[in-house]
């Protein structure tokens, strides 16, 4: 059975390009078009395709917008992103607003229907050159002034905590790092002040969330 798309673009000939090389593929079929994201939202609680091809830039309602009203409405429908925006905000807002994929109009065919295969079938889909913006935006969003917690640790504090983590007690720790059981409590002891943990459970799943244990979540 073919996907049925919903093709969302302002340019008339842009639209009538890509549905025929849509409806070429043997694959999908463009059921209806719209010119502007209020037409887009109606014919997509009328018709319910399984793909909107949605552009962004369009008079009286923008493709984000219209992006969240049918995902919002439809959480069935799927949203591809196509548009000629290689801003972070474009992609990062349309991501936001439901859209499982975002590719730009200079990409070859065949990547848009790599891309249409991909959002239908759940899985998100994005480009190289998008999935970078959106890794950018991720990195503005961490305070670069707050330094991760377990970085607090010494290497040996760090190293006792792995220990800690993967099931080791007190005396099997001090005979593996040559040191005095008393020596394993204390540096146990700051490490659970450090990290305001004083379990062996909640330490071991700080270890773990942290990439400091072997076990696995």
């Amino acid at each position: 059975m073919r996907t049925t798309i919903l093709l969302v673009d302002d340019h008339p000939v842009f639209r009538e390009g890509l549905r025929a090389l849509i409806d070429k593929s043997g694959t999908s079929q463009v059921i209806a078009e719209a010119g502007n994201g209020l037409d887009a939202v109606r014919l997509a609680g009328e018709l319910k395709p399984d793909l909107v091809i949605m552009d962004l830039t369009m008079p009286i309602m923008n493709g984000i917008d219209a992006t969240r009203e049918i995902t919002n409405s439809h959480p069935e429908i799927k949203v591809l992103v196509l548009s000629m925006e290689s801003d972070r905000f474009f992609v990062v807002e349309s991501l936001k607003a439901g859209a499982m994929g975002y590719l730009l109009k200079d990409a070859a065919f065949a990547e848009l229907a790599d891309a249409i295969d991909t959002v239908v079938n759940g899985e998100t889909y994005l480009p190289r050159k998008v999935s970078t913006l959106v890794v950018k935006e991720f990195l503005q969003c961490i305070p670069e002034d707050i330094a991760p917690v377990y970085q607090s640790l010494t290497p040996r504090e760090r190293e006792i905590l792995q220990l800690i983590a993967d099931g080791k007690c007190i005396k099997e720790i001090a005979s593996l790092l040559d040191v005095s059981n008393k020596t394993v409590e204390n540096q146990r002891h700051a490490v659970m002040q450090k990290l305001q943990l004083f379990s062996v459970a909640e330490l071991t799943k700080f270890a773990v969330r942290h990439g400091l244990s072997s076990l696995t979540k």
